[in-house]
């Protein structure tokens, strides 16, 4: 049974030192082959397809091909603002092109916003006028921030189709029909914007491209996508401001308050008397006649003294300066004890305190409520019950101020599908985006190596070949110049190499002592062996509190030449 077991003692032993020549290989290995792909995944260039124009059908479909010039016209008119006297004119310049950040698609152009701080105007004509009276509305476009957004405002319109279309230049007072949405007022005549509440904000994201959908349905319901994902759901009659319905009955503007109406709710009882008791006069505090003082209390020491350290500077002039008196400080007896000095009775807090009497307040007798104007029938009163049936358009027009230049627009679709708009999306956003976030993933830098962590701090549970990879090597390097020091530094390792050592020795003399009783000479070898066995261990013991410094000093060597600047 002894043998069996210091055989299976060996052949663990050897089995480990096995592993660890294999992890040695395998981790080599792995290396080489992170390294492989690593190079692979940064070098080789994303695959992107070429443009190749859709086949999708609408009212309004532009990708901004060759002729896209003979479709839109630039603005160059002045931009009104009733808020103020300045004048701006739409000065800035528009191209079509291919993206330069995150280009996704070869000979993929969109429509590019060339100038930073300036304010943009263009439009095109529909071939014909959209009447969605009768239809489902659909509004898509991608939107491509190159450089960005910090600052700026933007419309995309799509204008009333009438006489001043066909007459004017484009201009932010031109008609439009938006989200805002402008609503006329069949009584009146005029128009009215109405603002969607709580809209989604828009995406800022810089480089990749963002799909915005709108969908408008013929019983006033609406839906906006961002991406692909529905972002708000409402209903043209309940979610803008104002109402696109007035109200039936308004306040009466003839009407006024009448003089006698009595507003206060509640007023001072007027039959409410002082008490004959009540002292208005009366402290909030008074002494506390119960308190008594302190058996430890000093009355004839005082709570500040002369500093009895302090010494008068040697270049103090008595007739100049006068008498030098030192500094006071805090008496040290009064530190031990309640209090020094005079002692005085501390206050407390008047039963008998009241204040400024004042009435209790009652319900006001006269009291008829908030007063509000008579209600009078509204006579611009209407209902319209079909808003979402836009009056026909005629055009797009694109009206921006940016801070930032290389906005891009692409792929509009103006139409009445639903699935044709899907089918677009999929044409085209998903494939770039994917592309988009490909190429961004690349650009990034690749991220920071870790520092290897020291031998010394590492442990065994962790990673148990590692452990003992590292502080073996650690173990010879120092030993190849001083291997007392080596077993100083790791008693631990010299510990471990003593014991294979012993067991390998074991196992010879257990193996020799089956066959037959060992000879006076092995049995003098191994109580030897043994002797020695137990003064390396005195020797590891008495070494491992001398031997931290010199250990260190080789472990920041190999800190140092591992943590290196990488190449």
């Amino acid at each position: 049974m002894r043998v069996n077991a210091v055989l299976a003692t060996a052949l663990y032993s050897s089995a480990t030192l096995l592993g660890q020549i294999r992890a040695d290989d395998t981790d080599d290995a792995v290396e080489s082959s992170s390294t492989s792909i690593e190079e692979t995944s940064t070098t080789s260039a994303i695959e992107k397809p070429t443009f190749t124009p859709s086949n999708i059908k609408a009212d309004f479909f532009e990708q901004f091909t060759d002729d896209w010039d003979t479709r839109w016209k630039p603005s160059h008119a002045k931009k009104e603002d009733s808020k103020t006297t300045e004048e701006w004119a739409y000065v800035g310049e528009w191209a079509v092109e291919e993206p330069h950040v995150f280009k996704a698609i070869e000979q993929d152009k969109g429509l590019v916003v060339k100038n930073p701080a300036a304010h943009h105007a263009i439009s095109a004509k529909f071939p014909k006028k959209i009447d969605n009276s009768k239809n489902t509305l659909v509004v898509q476009y991608e939107v491509k921030l190159q450089s960005g957004l910090e600052c700026g405002g933007a419309y995309m319109k799509l204008l009333q189709d009438n006489k001043a279309l066909h007459a004017d230049e484009f201009s932010n007072a031109s008609p439009y029909v938006h989200f805002i949405f402008k609503h006329k007022n069949p009584k009146t005549g005029e128009y009215e914007e109405k603002h969607l509440k709580s809209a989604p904000p828009a995406k800022i994201t810089k480089g990749t491209t963002n799909l915005y959908t709108l969908i408008i349905h013929e019983d006033n319901e609406f839906e906006i996508k961002i991406n692909g994902e529905s972002s708000k759901k409402g209903n043209l009659l309940e979610d803008f401001t104002p109402s696109v319905n007035p109200e039936k009955e308004i306040d009466d503007p003839k009407d006024t308050k009448p003089e006698d109406w009595v507003d206060e709710a509640r007023i001072p009882d007027p039959e409410a008397t002082k008490p004959e008791d009540w002292d208005e006069d009366a402290p909030f505090e008074i002494i506390d006649e119960e308190a008594a003082k302190p058996d430890d209390w000093l009355e004839d020491e005082p709570n500040m003294v002369p500093d009895p350290e302090a010494e008068k500077p040697e270049d103090w002039d008595d007739e100049e300066d006068g008498d030098w008196i030192p500094p006071m400080v805090p008496n040290p007896k009064c530190e031990e004890v309640s209090g020094c000095g005079k002692w005085e009775p501390p206050t407390k807090k008047n039963p008998a305190y009241k204040g400024k009497w004042t009435p209790e307040y009652i319900d006001n007798p006269a009291y008829k409520g908030v007063w509000a104007p008579a209600k009078i029938p509204n006579p611009d009163y209407f209902e319209d019950k079909t808003p979402a049936k836009f009056e026909p358009m005629g055009a797009i027009g694109f009206e921006i101020w940016t801070m930032q230049s290389d906005i891009l627009f692409d792929n509009i679709y103006i139409g009445h599908s639903v699935e044709d708009a899907e089918k677009l999306k999929a044409e085209t956003y998903d494939v770039k985006h994917a592309i988009e976030v490909a190429e961004e993933e690349a650009s990034k830098p690749p991220p920071a190596k870790e520092s290897p962590k020291s031998p010394m701090d590492l442990k065994f549970l962790d990673d148990p070949v590692h452990y003992v990879r590292e502080k073996v090597d650690l173990f010879w390097t120092i030993a190849q110049n001083d291997p007392v020091e080596a077993v100083k530094a790791l008693p631990e390792v010299a510990g471990g190499i003593g014991a294979l050592a012993v067991t390998i020795i074991a196992l010879i003399v257990g193996i020799v002592g089956v066959s037959a009783a060992p000879p006076p000479k092995v049995q003098k070898a191994a109580e030897k062996v043994k002797q020695n066995a137990m003064d390396t261990k005195d020797q590891i013991v008495d070494a491992a509190s001398t031997g931290t410094d010199k250990a260190q000093a080789e472990l920041n060597k190999r800190t140092t030449r591992s943590s290196g600047p990488a190449e």
